[in-house]
């Protein structure tokens, strides 16, 4: 999957999203350190050219400054990577500086964070009243002043998505958040059309659900009826020569 997508997009998220469309979660919340870094290593396998980024998951850098290091510094030496991601509050934003003084490179998220759902009640769209929309603003600049390169903005009202963009001088990369960011995102899953139900935000530009339905369908039916294998997937003995 990485090596298709190199081709066409500057950068690869590895993001903790895997462990809901990829695992079966119900959420990232039990999404681990092992796991991201297996799935890092696999898409850093496939790319080329495309930035790869691979999510620091829930409960790996909200602690100790250090803590936060060592789990960091692990996925980069491990995966190769170019940088990692954290949903990042404004109460975080020692821990980033923390990481980024020491080398290492950081992408900040804000707005709908995921990792967050047991606090807020489920996947909810931010920024629709103005004390939401003051606070993820105060977290996006908090985020810039501790030394993030780019910022994905996730899951809010397109106003916020364009003042959030014009207050950092960052790239932002929008998720849900308006063609008002710098650049854009989607889960590959969703993209695809792998599953029968996407977000709001996410414009489908396949049906590999349905093609991969009716493609083992196909191939079961074909099975059952002795059509496959036929002649040209079978191996015969060589002929011997006199």
């Amino acid at each position: 999957m990485a090596g298709l997508l190199d081709a066409h997009c500057d950068l690869l998220l590895v993001g903790d999203s895997l462990g809901m469309v990829v695992h079966g979660l119900p959420n990232t919340i039990g999404v681990t350190l092992e796991m991201m870094i297996l799935h890092g290593q696999a898409v850093m396998r496939g790319s080329r050219r495309a930035m790869v980024v691979v999510d620091m998951p829930f409960g790996s850098y909200e602690g100790a400054p250090e803590i936060a290091y060592a789990n960091a510094a692990r996925v980069m030496k491990e995966t190769g990577a170019g940088a990692v991601k954290v949903e990042a509050a404004e109460a975080l934003a020692g821990n980033v500086e923390y990481l980024v003084t020491r080398g290492i490179p950081v992408m900040g998220h804000v707005g709908l964070r995921p990792q967050a759902v047991m606090i807020d009640g489920g996947f909810k769209a931010k920024g629709r009243c103005e004390s939401e929309r003051a606070r993820i603003l105060d977290d996006a600049r908090a985020m810039e002043a501790a030394g993030v390169f780019a910022i994905v903005i996730e899951g809010v009202a397109e106003a916020l998505a364009r003042d959030i963009t014009r207050a950092v001088k960052v790239p932002t990369i929008g998720i849900g958040a308006s063609a008002g960011c710098d650049g854009q995102i989607l889960v590959t899953e969703d993209m695809l059309g792998l599953f029968e139900w996407t977000p709001k935000f996410v414009r489908r530009y396949a049906d590999l659900h349905g093609e991969i339905d009716r493609a083992v369908a196909q191939y079961a039916d074909d099975v059952r009826t002795g059509r496959f294998p036929g002649p040209s997937e079978i191996y015969f003995a060589k002929t011997r020569q006199a």
